[in-house]
């Protein structure tokens, strides 16, 4: 029996789409569907990636947050529990379980990347770092930490955070490097401008961003 992506893909969003808490503005249905996997598959179609390497990659995109449903802090264990009980029935391997779940292991903050595919899957989880919507979407972000938290994070403590971790964030493959660095670039002056128009000097500069 060969693996049925289609299928395994309608499950995945699914769920996505009926269990996410509201609160998840940022780790949304959205994330996963018009972010990550177009990011996942663009790069993988200019890396060459392709038969049962992209299946797996592909699929890994569609399950690396649904862990979500169960737990925020740990959800990409979660995330591959629940795919290795889902997958089967779609037709995927022992073997292809395991390289999704070494995918999906891979997107926990900080990164950590072992293969070349974990490193696109990465860098497609943080496509968002190097595009122009990134103000809009960082700011989901922030009323999904916001709730998470139980506080209100000030806008100078905020930014300062989110200019650290652009600061520090080099994507691992080449081919997101050239497709988004210049825009990352952007965003970075972006955030400087509006830290520095704020004054927030003294501030505290913890990275925070998880993808």
């Amino acid at each position: 029996m060969s693996a049925d992506y289609e299928r395994a893909k309608q499950y995945a969003l699914g769920r996505l789409a009926g269990e996410l808490s509201p609160h998840l503005a940022y780790h949304s249905l959205r994330h996963t569907r018009d972010d990550v996997l177009p990011a996942v598959l663009r790069l993988a179609q200019a890396s060459g990636v392709n038969g049962d390497a992209l299946l797996c990659l592909a699929t890994a995109a569609l399950f690396h947050d649904i862990g979500f449903l169960v737990d925020y802090d740990d959800h990409e264990a979660h995330g591959i529990t629940v795919a290795r009980a889902a997958l089967p029935t779609f037709g995927y391997s022992t073997a292809q379980l395991d390289v999704i779940a070494e995918l999906i292991a891979a997107t926990r903050m900080p990164q950590r990347p072992t293969s070349p595919l974990a490193e696109l899957l990465c860098d497609a989880d943080l496509d968002v770092l190097g595009r122009a919507d990134f103000w809009d979407v960082n700011r989901l972000l922030l009323a999904e930490t916001e709730h998470h938290r139980g506080r209100i994070i000030g806008e100078a403590e905020w930014l300062a955070t989110q200019l650290r971790f652009l600061e520090e964030h080099v994507y691992f493959s080449g081919v997101a490097r050239i497709l988004r660095d210049t825009g990352k670039v952007q965003n970075v002056s972006l955030m400087r401008h509006a830290l520095h128009g704020l004054n927030g000097s003294g501030v505290h500069r913890h990275g925070v961003h998880d993808g």
